[in-house]
Formats: C-alpha cells, sequence, structure tokens
C-alpha cells in the first residue's frame, strides 16, 4: 500500500474511532444537570424531562421568587441559585456551591435568554451588549466554571441552545440574531477542541416555541403592535413548536452526542436556501421586514415588557396558545 493511501486510511479510522465515541449514549439518570434560565419557559420544561429521565437538577435564574416557584413544583431534591449568568463571578460561586452539596456537573444546557424586539434604528450599543452578555458571555462563564471537573474526568456533555435566528438573521431581532451567531460559533469552537477531551457540545438552534416568553420580552418603537405580530407568530401551530416537544427533543439529541440539532423544518429549509442562494434569503427577509410595524420611537428611548404592550390583538384567539403556555411555563 502506498505511504499516501495508508495515512488517509488512518486518518479515516481514527475519526471513525472518534465519531463512535461521540455517539454513545450519555444516559442522564444519576448524572447532575445544571440548567441556565431554569425557573421558566424552555429552562423549567428541560428541568421536567431531565428529573423524568432520572437526572439531578440544578437551576440559575436570575430572580429568586421564580426560581422558588419553579423549584415548588418540580419538587424536593433540586438545587437552586439565584444569579446572573453575565456575572462571571456569581457563576463561579454558584458552581462551586453547588460541587460541595451535590458533587461535579456532568451536564450543562445553557438556555438563559432574553429578547429584545424591535426596528434597527431604536436598538442602542447596550441592547446588543445586554444581549451578548447573556447568551455569549453567560455560556463561557458557566463552561468555564465546569470545565475543568470535566477534562479531569474525561466526560461531560454541554448543550448550547442558540436559535435559528442564530443562522439566519431575522428583522427586528438584530441583538438577539447577532448574540445567537456568536453563541453558534463558541458551540462550534467548543466540540472541536473538547472532542479529545471526552466532553460532547451540542450546538441547539430552535425556532419560534411557545413558552410563553413573549410576556417578559422587551419591546421597542411601536411597541403594541411589535408584541402582537411576535405573539401571534408564536402562537401558530404549524410555525411554532410546543416547548415540551423541543425540551424532549433537546434532551434526546444530549444523551445521543449530537452535534447539532435544528429544530424547526422551517429553519431547515431556511439554512439550506441561504447557502445555495443568499440573495433570495436576503430578498424574503428584507420582504419580511417591510410587513413588520414602522416608525415609532426614536434611538435611545426605552422598552417595554410585553405585559406592558397589551393589546386587542394579543388579547385574541389568535394568542390562546402561547397564553397558555405562560401559565405552564411560570412566565407569570
Amino acid at each position: 500500500m502506498k505511504p499516501g493511501w495508508l495515512g488517509l486510511g488512518l486518518v479515516a479510522a481514527a475519526g471513525a474511532v472518534m465519531l463512535n465515541r461521540l455517539r454513545r449514549p450519555h444516559r442522564l439518570r444519576g448524572r447532575l444537570v445544571l440548567i441556565t434560565g431554569g425557573s421558566r419557559g424552555l429552562g423549567l420544561e428541560l428541568a421536567r424531562v431531565c428529573l423524568d429521565r432520572g437526572a439531578r437538577v440544578a437551576l440559575l435564574g436570575r430572580d429568586a421568587d421564580t426560581l422558588a416557584t419553579a423549584r415548588a413544583s418540580l419538587g424536593d431534591g433540586v438545587f437552586t441559585f439565584a444569579c446572573d449568568v453575565a456575572d462571571r463571578g456569581a457563576v463561579r460561586a454558584a458552581v462551586d456551591t453547588l460541587a460541595e452539596r451535590a458533587g461535579d456537573v456532568d451536564v450543562v444546557i445553557h438556555c438563559a435568554g432574553q429578547i429584545q424586539v424591535g426596528p434597527l434604528k431604536t436598538m442602542t450599543p447596550a441592547d446588543y451588549q445586554r444581549s451578548l452578555d447573556t447568551h455569549l458571555f453567560g455560556a463561557i462563564h458557566v463552561v468555564d466554571a465546569v470545565l475543568p471537573s470535566m477534562r479531569e474526568r474525561r466526560a461531560g456533555n454541554i448543550v448550547l441552545v442558540s436559535s435559528v435566528g442564530g443562522l439566519v438573521a431575522v428583522p427586528h431581532l438584530t441583538p438577539y440574531s447577532t448574540s445567537k451567531f456568536a453563541l453558534a460559533g463558541y458551540a462550534e469552537g467548543l466540540r472541536a477542541e473538547l472532542a479529545n477531551d471526552g466532553i460532547c457540545v451540542t450546538a441547539v438552534y430552535p425556532g419560534l416555541m411557545r413558552t410563553g416568553s413573549p410576556r417578559n420580552a422587551d419591546f421597542k418603537g411601536r411597541h403594541e403592535r411589535e408584541y402582537a405580530w411576535f405573539t401571534i407568530a408564536g402562537s401558530l401551530p404549524f410555525v411554532s413548536m410546543s416547548v415540551q416537544k423541543a425540551a424532549r427533543s433537546i434532551v434526546a439529541a444530549c444523551e445521543r452526542g449530537q452535534a447539532s440539532l435544528n429544530l424547526m423544518p422551517l429553519g431547515r429549509v431556511l439554512l439550506t436556501l441561504k447557502a445555495w442562494l443568499p440573495g433570495v434569503t436576503a430578498a424574503l427577509m428584507s420582504g419580511f421586514n417591510r410587513a413588520l410595524p414602522r416608525g415609532g420611537d426614536a434611538p435611545g428611548t426605552g422598552s417595554r415588557k410585553g405585559h406592558e404592550s397589551e393589546s386587542f390583538a394579543t388579547r385574541s384567539p389568535l394568542t390562546l396558545l402561547t397564553r397558555r403556555a405562560e401559565l405552564s411555563q411560570n412566565q407569570r
């Protein structure tokens, strides 16, 4: 056999061994799972699924009262820590305390998030920084806190929840999309660099999910109209996904050691279209932008929460599924 072919064969064999190792099932039973943004929405539903799989669960969330309500709904034995993932020191302290009480973290699921909705002209550098602090640096802080023990044990799973908006930028969500694109790049880099340490990284790309989160999102510009389109879109059965189905799919991808998970068929279509026909994708997004509310506040003006932006449209049957999710996902 020629040396060139021998080298290629050895590379292929090594790749097959590594791929097989990364695809071994990572069952959650008995493992300690740390979930950021775990007090409501997707994070809360992920906690329920992990508990059903026999995992031990710890939650990070900004608000102590919301965390207490989540813990009461999940039952005894769930650890909770009130901390902002943007605060590196607070995250490190929470992980250290958790290690003292329950041992080293086996699985991290980072889904802490915030959404700012509005026209580009209403967004400020502070809006971009807030989004990056939560989505990107929040992930960096929690990964840095758990990584030494994972490397020492040569085992662990890291799940980073980005978004379809982190693959295809969506109008009126520019700070959100910017930070989710950054998180997607971080996830890909982590997976490549941590594979040899026995640590598996999964990047997740959800589309619209019925989590009830619009109620607590931030809206700028013509905030009532922004809240209306966002809430109605997130309630449509064929456009959005139930949070229960999303959480089950994410946990299954984690257990499989899957590299990435694109949860929505529409997201897969947009990504394929962007790869092959980027001009068409750009035109579609521009057309969508023209259908969104125009005008409104000047740059630098404040935002309003969704629950401060109610209108006839958001109280109509069109938002029924989102309002149901608000109650089941601790959004009120």
